[in-house]
């Protein structure tokens, strides 16, 4: 009997610890690209009550983890799109971030890269409470709502944040022309 195999590439930078202090955009997209959590209206985002959900769950990260911090964040039809910076255990909220250039990069052995994936564990919860209750409301449960990975991308500066909070204001405004777009 054969067994197909999938050998998936990783989207993670190798060798970098998530684990660590640092500035992350991260996109999330809907199962298929399904435009599950709204519609653009006139350059606007209109939240369906799934996007509606998917906000509050996003939003409700700073409460559950002490060391997250949330910046821009928008919810499309077909995706979110966020910042999120991941501050030491007892951050210090003065002063505008990224303070630190983010984690360091290095080789750790396999085992303790699993165990510190902070930015990983995050997403993943988030994805995980977020679609248990859309499947409650709309009575599907255990049906994807994400699709398997994310996107993520780390912040390396002060221009590169500005630059990316310009990006998710101005995303719905640029839906037609988004290759996220799949209408």
């Amino acid at each position: 009997m054969e067994f197909e195999v999938h050998h998936r590439r990783s989207l993670r930078l190798r060798g970098y610890d998530y684990s660590l202090p640092g500035a992350y955009f991260v996109t999330i997209c809907t199962h298929k690209k399904q435009h599950l959590l709204g519609q653009v209206v006139e350059g606007g985002m209109c939240r369906s009550e799934f996007g509606k959900v998917v906000e509050l769950y996003w939003r409700d990260l700073e409460h559950r983890y002490p060391q997250v911090r949330q910046d821009a964040f928008v919810v499309m039809p077909n995706h979110v799109h966020g910042l999120i910076e991941i501050a030491t255990p007892e951050p210090a909220r003065s002063g505008s971030w990224p303070t630190t250039s983010g984690g360091a990069i290095r080789e750790l052995p396999l085992r303790e890269r699993r165990r510190g994936m902070a930015l990983s564990k995050i997403v993943g919860r988030f994805k995980m409470t977020a679609a248990k209750r859309v499947n409650e409301i709309r009575r599907t449960p255990g049906a994807a709502v994400w699709q398997r990975n994310y996107y993520e991308h780390i912040i390396r500066n002060l221009h590169e944040l500005e630059s990316i909070r310009e990006y998710i204001r101005t995303n719905p405004a640029r839906w037609d022309t988004d290759p996220e777009n799949y209408s």
